[in-house]
């Protein structure tokens, strides 16, 4: 957990016992956002990161009952433009915003990615009108998906409704459906999936299934069946990092064109692979994988909201071509 106090940065460990015995410049490297490990190398070296009310080196070795602060330099003045880009609009009122998300399409500025996000294309939308409590980076931002994943998310207008639907998550009340191709076919056509999500220990940028993760809990049911791959649907029941894409990998049905927990192999011939014909189609990149449906209280009137995102035109495609084929 990271707590922030003017420009001292405290930090928890106990909450991400995942971390424990990992350098503390890799620490910090994950755990705070828009810093790269160089900076907190340099952070490191000037003396700004202590660890027990000491100053460390880069390669000191965290444990779970440290106290860490970080003291940051003043601040640079950070201006996020607002960006005339068309977003799919699926509701929309004075308190909350629904959009289908395209791929590419990052959620919020951050090092690489300080344009074209949707948290540009909002502020052009809503003239500046969004609500502050996540700070300049994520205006509006209650709930993220992936860069490469499709689909619903919200995004809120004023405090309250972001306090709310906060809330929401937190208690698992927003009832958020996927639709995924993965591969094989299952057992069972329906199913649930409860095992705990962390950091990978061979690969701290990539998450796994692990004893002293966080819990997680997907439900997933059966669609359709093809011949070397499953269309299905999954509930999320909490909402981890990358959770549907490491849930289904872990169960050995990694999501259709997953570059990082999937067949690693280029679109292509992972095509060829699964028995679909023809050029790969047009937008393809990435996972396979769509945030279809999206229900939620509002948070002004208490009335539940229902949102549906289409498929994107490649996911059609495809199971347009699996069923010519099966």
């Amino acid at each position: 957990m990271v707590n922030k106090e003017d420009s001292i940065i405290k930090i928890d460990i106990e909450d991400e016992p995942e971390l424990e015995g990992e350098r503390i410049d890799r620490v910090l490297a994950l755990l705070l956002e828009g810093w790269s490990r160089n900076g907190i190398q340099k952070l490191i070296k000037d003396g700004a990161v202590e660890v027990n009310g000491k100053a460390v080196k880069p390669s000191f070795q965290i444990k779970l009952t440290d106290s860490v602060s970080v003291t940051l330099p003043p601040a640079k003045e950070l201006l996020i433009e607002p960006e005339n880009i068309p977003l799919s609009i699926l509701y929309e009122d004075d308190d909350v915003l629904v959009i289908d998300k395209p791929k590419q399409m990052v959620v919020h500025p951050a090092p690489g990615h300080m344009s074209g996000t949707v948290v540009n294309a909002v502020l052009y939308h809503c003239s500046g009108n969004l609500s502050g409590i996540n700070g300049v980076l994520r205006p509006g931002i209650v709930h993220r998906i992936d860069m490469d994943t499709t689909g619903s998310l919200i995004i809120c207008k004023n405090d309250a409704a972001h306090q709310s639907l906060a809330k929401q998550l937190a208690e698992h009340s927003i009832d958020r459906t996927y639709s995924a191709l993965v591969w094989g076919l299952f057992e069972e056509d329906e199913g649930i999936i409860d095992r705990p999500i962390g950091r990978d220990k061979k690969d701290r940028k990539k998450m796994a299934v692990c004893p002293d993760g966080k819990q997680a809990v997907t439900h997933y049911k059966v669609i359709k069946k093809y011949e070397k791959l499953s269309l299905i649907e999954c509930r999320l029941e909490t909402g981890r990092t990358h959770q549907i894409r490491v849930h289904m990998a872990f169960a050995g049905h990694p999501v259709l064109g997953d570059e990082v927990y999937g067949k690693k192999t280029e679109p292509k011939k992972e095509l060829v692979m699964a028995g679909i014909k023809g050029p790969v189609p047009e937008g393809m990149k990435g996972q396979c994988l769509h945030a279809q449906r999206l229900s939620f209280t509002h948070p002004a009137t208490g009335e539940r909201i229902d949102t549906s995102a289409p498929l994107p035109g490649y996911f059609s495609e495809l199971l347009e071509r699996l069923e010519a084929v099966n």
